[in-house]
């Protein structure tokens, strides 16, 4: 202690720390020095003692008991020295502590081990410390100050409250505490002093003042309902327990504060009221809690108070009442509250529809009721009779579906305890018997009887019959529902699974637990089949349960429930109940259209058809048309109905439809203009009603049953009800609807053997009519789905019918104008942008109907109608035409390469044709329609690899998943790499039909795209080199004739190069067997070769076939004989005219040099042999031969090889050899049959001088001289006589 003085704060409770540890086992000697340093010198001890002081009072309090007068004693002695700050707070600890202590010992004198003392020897010593302390410290300023006097006071107050003759001081000194609630800026310590002296207040059992009680009562609700400085909740919880304490010391003024509180003053003073009364509600307050009646009588007017704050206090109130274990009925008449609550707040928002802004105080009073409920406590005892009449009226009532969650949990709990109890409830007493023993005496229950009727008019209970309130209390009356009831408002609820999964959890898990009270029948089946249901909404959400789904799967459940229920007269209650819940439910509601479908069931499954007869009858006539939810609920009902009774409910249907056309023409045909108009209109709504009427029956039919009806009853009514020269929107959509089902209805049977639909063609001439007439409309109707359902049933259109339902369905979707032109022709943006969407989904539709002509079609011929009819509008000059064209056509191409039996092969025969139609569009103007055209490729490709078992099937798979890359050098390479696959699996037999495709593609198009389709031409003839060496002479023969009609020229001259390139003896052979001898397109074509790199190989290629020309006689027979000379006439004519071309195209004279020696011979010998050829016309076996005999009339043939000679030396002499050529005369000489030999000699002569007569010219002249031709052996004999002279001239020998 003295190591302590003049040290920190820190130190000084460290110290005093260990001092009070040390106490623990020696006492009395910390007491000893702590007790002679308090008296030492008679002044203000050290801090560090009166904090060790007060800490021992508090850790042993019993044991300081023995120092409490010689401590107070030594404290009296310095209180005058004391002033503010550290010094009195620890004084005030000190007190505070020690009379804590005091009042400990008092209460619990007996544990201690010295000599029992009296309240009045403590009194004596604490009085006089209290006195100076009320006269001298009680005006102190600072705060700390006021609260360390603040608990001094009300511990002293606590000990001086325990003798008489202090009392009336200490009411005084309570009064003043109370007063400390306006001083104080922090009232947590306050607080608690008041609860503490309070406490002590109710062990003395002194009567408190009347007016003491009241300024309580004031004070703490002043506390509480502070708006401006709300208390924490532990502040509130000793506030609370303040009154709590007060009532059951006063309960009389208590009630009347607070009863004054709930009819008047602020709302947060009502909120306060409420809260507290929630507090003496759960309080083991006999005497409070009888005054809860009155109080309650005060909380009628709360029930209604606009306040949400004030609805959710008495909510909370309920709450505590509820919770407080009470086995008497009237806390549970409460329950009636909280539902109308509920549905109170639920009502606001239903009614603001679905614009309606939720309140969130609404939420919170709304998640408030949930929680109330869902916290009932049912396993007390009595709480089945208690619970289950007030809880089981609130299932039904469809404003309280919210709450079926925790009404689900308390009921199946409470089924659970009937059950465990046998339904007798043995372990429960009579419910007049327990109320009698929790409420006592008679009086008691005058309380409870008032009680009641407080809470009759608040909760607003009902009961079927009034009880007068003088009688003894009992358990009222409830209404309960009926079976039928409860099961179709939980088969309702359990239907909607959201927003809610869990409520519909919740209506199957009651609907189990209610077995029993729906129907004994029951049980079996449900056991059975809920845990199914449940099963399945186990871990499905939002967007993974489709609604239409669990639907069917709840009302299967409905009909499975119904079958083993063999009571009539129950199922026909089950009706009625469902039939009068539709009369509550809003038009148009999904709970509405769903009654009428469970209605529709439960008539199916009513054995009683006298019962089921009417009630289709009933809605047939009665139902208003007009209303599309009431028809469409009748065709419901009637449609379910028959799942059972089919006959019947078609007899009904069927007749009600004979009188109903009986009826509408002559109603058609009389009033006014105006009236027929209307009459007209609404027998269109009633037929239309009908013809959905029949298709939903035929959905619903039994499969067995269906087809012997279909044809005639069903769709022929559809039919005939449809037939009108005018029909509105309403009819049209019916028709499309009806069609669409009943195919679907035959569909479903599955095996329908040989059964063929005969009215289908004339439904398929009434959609295509409507198409016709009205595009536009069928688009929006959706009259492909119709005709796509059509299509798959029997018996299959003809070929001719199936190329006019695509042309029809084409020309209406496909033609349709673009966005674009639609905003120039007036349309708003959003309109046009509408009517846009509408025109795609049109598309896909479309797709999907052709689709289905091809899988029902059984040969090939419906895809090639399909590429015929798509053709058209791929080639259109209209580029939003063939953008649309391509959709479509990517759309069917797509499904044909996962189903590759829908094409039958056909796509293998066209694939060249249908390549070169997409590869043309692979360079549109639009970047929509090149995308669409490079996917429909890659489809093909893939479907060309699968049929012709191509290796590299993976690879091409890759590449055309790679045409989705975003990259611009990606795609434009995968392009090429596709261009290439794709004509390397082009069938060689199919290569013409590619280049006429691409060529046809050339004729409108501009020059850019132009220029990237021959690029696929050229890739074609570059990579099929190898495989279409056979198809070389049709190929050249398709260039040839495009030739003649197109402007294309450079590009076809082109590709005859390329394929001259690698085919150069076909090409040839195939350019000499023109039917033309020499047009303008078949020179321009040998100039072209000529002038190409391939001109001397093509000219070698002439001179090898003239110089075979002739060689391959055959037969002896002289006719024979002349026929064979006079072809080989005609050919070596053709030969030396294609030479002459090639030779006057050629570029290089030093190449035509040095074929000179092998070209000469070959000129010179035919001109040789056509030496004075006879000009006779003979029987010609084709116009070719026919044109060059009269070529041959018009000039000799012998000068056509002269001419080709003086060609050909022209282009390698000088040309003063030339023209000593002609100044010679050597072409007449040699034309002249006389003058030859000297012709050849002069010409033999000119050639030494201009050194054109090489060895191997002399080398292939040489085998002239043996010839048998004499014309030969003349002309050899004449031009080695020249040569010969020449060299004994200038004496060579070579």
């Amino acid at each position: 202690m003295r190591a302590a003085q003049g040290v920190t704060g820190d130190v000084k409770m460290a110290a005093s720390d260990v001092l009070v540890a040390l106490a623990r086992s020696h006492f009395h000697f910390v007491m000893s020095e702590l007790q002679s340093h308090l008296k030492a010198m008679r002044k203000v001890p050290d801090e560090i003692v009166l904090l060790t002081l007060g800490k021992m009072a508090r850790r042993y309090a019993l044991r300081c008991i023995p120092f409490v007068g010689m401590t107070l004693l030594a404290l009296r002695t310095v209180l005058t020295q004391v002033g503010s700050g550290e010094v009195l707070h620890a004084v005030c600890s000190v007190l505070e502590q020690w009379s804590q202590g005091v009042g400990t010992y008092l209460c619990s004198w007996e544990q201690c081990p010295f000599p029992r003392k009296g309240a009045a020897q403590f009194c004596e010593a604490i009085y006089p410390v209290f006195r100076y302390v009320v006269a001298n410290w009680l005006d102190c300023k600072e705060e700390e100050d006021k609260q360390a006097v603040l608990g001094a006071v009300a511990a002293m107050l606590g000990v001086l409250l325990h003798e008489e003759q202090h009392r009336e001081h200490t009411w005084e000194q309570l009064l003043w505490l109370l007063q400390q609630y306006q001083e104080v800026r922090d009232t947590s310590r306050l607080t608690k002093s008041l609860s503490y002296v309070l406490e002590i207040l109710e062990g003395v059992q002194t009567p408190m003042p009347q007016g003491t009680a009241l300024a309580i009562s004031t004070a703490v609700h002043r506390q509480l309902s502070d708006v401006t400085e709300e208390p924490g909740p532990a502040q509130k919880a000793v506030l609370s327990r303040c009154i709590m304490l007060q009532a059951r010391m006063r309960p009389e003024e208590t009630g009347v504060f607070l009863h004054s509180q709930l009819s008047g003053g602020s709302e947060a003073g009502r909120v306060a009221a409420l809260g507290l009364l929630g507090v003496l509600a759960r309080a083991d307050a006999p005497a409070a809690r009888e005054k809860l009646p009155q109080l309650v009588e005060a909380m009628r007017p709360l029930c209604s108070d606009p306040s949400a704050q004030v609805r959710r206090a008495v909510l909370e109130f309920s709450r505590e009442l509820l919770s407080s274990g009470s086995q008497s009925c009237w806390p549970w008449d409460v329950v009636g509250h909280i539902f109308s609550e509920f549905s109170r707040t639920s009502g606001r928002l239903v009614a603001g529809g679905l614009f309606a802004w939720e309140n969130p105080e609404d939420g919170a009073i709304r998640a408030l009721c949930l929680d109330i409920v869902g916290s009932l406590d049912v396993t007390l005892r009595g709480m089945t009779k208690l619970l289950w009449p007030r809880l089981l009226q609130y299932v039904v009532p469809a404003q309280y579906s919210g709450m079926l969650i925790p009404l689900s949990r308390c009921l199946r709990a409470l089924v659970e305890r009937r059950e465990r109890a046998g339904c007798e409830e043995e372990e429960e007493p009579d419910a007049t018997d327990s109320q009698e023993q929790a409420l006592g005496s008679p009086p008691a229950s005058a309380i409870a009887a008032q009680l009641l009727s407080a809470l009759r008019p608040v909760w607003g209970y009902r009961r079927r019959e009034a009880r007068r309130l003088t009688q003894p209390f009992c358990l009222p009356t409830a209404r309960l529902p009926a079976p039928q009831a409860l099961l179709a408002r939980l088969l309702v609820v359990a239907a909607a699974p959201y927003p809610s999964r869990e409520r519909a959890v919740a209506a199957l898990q009651l609907l189990q637990a209610l077995h029993g009270r729906i129907h004994r029948g029951l049980g079996a089946a449900w056991a059975t089949e809920i845990p199914l249901l449940l099963q399945y909404l186990e871990g499905r959400t939002e967007s993974s349960l489709a609604s239409a789904e669990w639907e069917r799967r709840v009302l299967k459940f409905l009909r499975a429930s119904l079958e083993p229920v063999e009571d009539k007269a129950w199922t026909i209650g089950l009706s009625q109940e469902l039939s009068q819940r539709l009369g509550s439910s809003a038009a148009g509601s999904w709970e509405k259209l769903f009654l009428y479908k469970a209605l529709g069931t439960v008539l199916a499954a009513c054995q009683d058809l006298r019962h089921v007869q009417g009630q289709v009858l009933k809605f047939l006539r009665e139902t208003n048309p007009v209303e599309l939810s009431e028809a469409k609920g009748m065709i419901s009902v009637v449609s379910h109905a028959a799942e059972s009774h089919f006959y019947l409910i078609l007899d009904r249907v069927t007749l009600f439809s004979a009188a109903f056309t009986r009826d509408w023409s002559y109603q058609g045909s009389t009033g006014w203009k105006v009236q027929r108009r209307q009459k007209m209109e609404r027998t269109w709504t009633i037929r239309a009603a009908l013809m959905r009427t029949y298709s939903g029956i035929a959905l619903h039919a039994p499969k067995e049953q269906l087809l012997t009806c279909v044809d005639k009853d069903i769709m022929g009514n559809i039919l005939r009800l449809s037939r009108d020269n005018e029909r509105d929107l309403q009819l049209k959509l019916a028709l499309v609807q009806s069609i669409a089902e009943v195919s679907c209805a035959i569909q479903a049977v599955g095996n329908c053997g040989s059964f063929e639909l005969s009215s289908k063609q004339e439904a398929t001439r009434t959609l295509l009519d409507w198409i016709e007439r009205e595009p536009w409309d069928s688009l929006v109707y959706g009259v492909f789905h119709a005709l796509e359902e059509l299509s798959k049933l029997r018996p299959p259109l003809s070929g001719k019918e199936n190329r006019n339902l695509l042309a029809v369905c084409c020309q209406s979707v496909l033609s349709h104008p673009s966005e674009e032109q639609m905003k120039k022709g007036r349309k708003s943006v959003r309109a046009a942008v509408n009517m846009e969407l509408l025109h795609r989904r049109g598309m896909e539709d479309l797709g999907h109907l052709i689709e289905t002509l091809l899988e029902a079609e059984a040969t090939s011929a419906c895809f090639r109608n399909v590429v015929h009819v798509l053709k058209g509008w791929l080639t259109s000059a209209k580029e939003w035409e063939r953008e649309r064209a391509l959709r479509v056509c990517t759309h069917v191409l797509a499904a044909c390469k996962e189903r590759c039996e829908l094409t039958r092969g056909c796509p293998y025969k066209q694939f060249g044709s249908l390549v070169g139609l997409l590869g043309s569009l692979t360079s549109d103007c639009l970047a929509t329609c090149r995308q669409r055209a490079w996917v429909c490729l890659g489809y093909l490709l893939q479907m060309q690899a699968k049929s012709m078992k191509v290796p590299q099937a993976d690879e091409i798979r890759c590449l055309c998943e790679e045409l989705n890359s975003p990259d611009t050098e990606t795609f434009a390479e995968t392009c090429t790499q596709i261009r290439k696959a794709v004509c390397r699996c082009i069938p060689a037999a199919q290569a013409v039909d590619f280049l006429t495709a691409i060529l046809d593609s050339l004729l409108p198009v501009k020059p850019p795209r132009a220029r990237a389709v021959r690029k696929w031409a050229f890739i074609f003839l570059v990579e099929c080199r190898k495989e279409i060496v056979q198809e070389v002479p049709k190929i050249l023969n398709t260039l040839y004739s495009y030739m003649q009609q197109s402007t294309h020229r450079p590009f076809l001259l082109r590709a005859v190069f390329l394929l001259a390139r690698f085919h150069q003896e076909p090409v040839i052979s195939s350019l000499l067997q023109k039917s033309l001898l020499m047009d303008s397109d078949t020179v321009e074509l040998w100039r072209s070769l000529g002038r190409s790199i391939l001109g001397i190989r093509i000219l070698r290629g002439l001179v090898e076939k003239l110089n075979r020309a002739g060689s391959d006689r055959l037969g002896t027979d002289s006719s024979t004989c002349e026929r064979h000379n006079r072809q080989t006439a005609l050919e070596t004519l053709t030969i030396t005219r294609a030479i002459s071309e090639v030779v006057l195209a050629l570029r290089s004279t030093e190449e035509l040099r040095q074929l000179l020696p092998h070209l000469l011979p070959s000129l010179l010998r035919w001109a040789s042999e056509m030496l004075g050829a006879e000009r006779r016309l003979l029987l010609m076996s084709s116009w070719r031969q026919l044109f060059l005999e009269c070529a041959m009339h018009v000039e000799k043939p012998c000068r056509i090889f002269l001419s080709a000679i003086e060609l050909v030396l022209g282009r390698c002499m000088v040309q003063k050899w030339t023209r000593l050529l002609v100044n010679r005369a050597v072409w007449a000489r040699l034309e002249d049959p006389l003058a030859h030999p000297e012709g050849v000699r002069l010409l033999t002569r000119i050639l030494l001088h201009a050194g054109l007569v090489s060895p191997c010219l002399v080398k292939n002249l040489l085998p002239w001289l043996d010839s048998c031709s004499v014309k030969l052996r003349v002309t050899a004999t004449a031009c080695f006589a020249e040569i010969s002279r020449d060299c004994r001239t200038t004496g060579t020998s070579k």
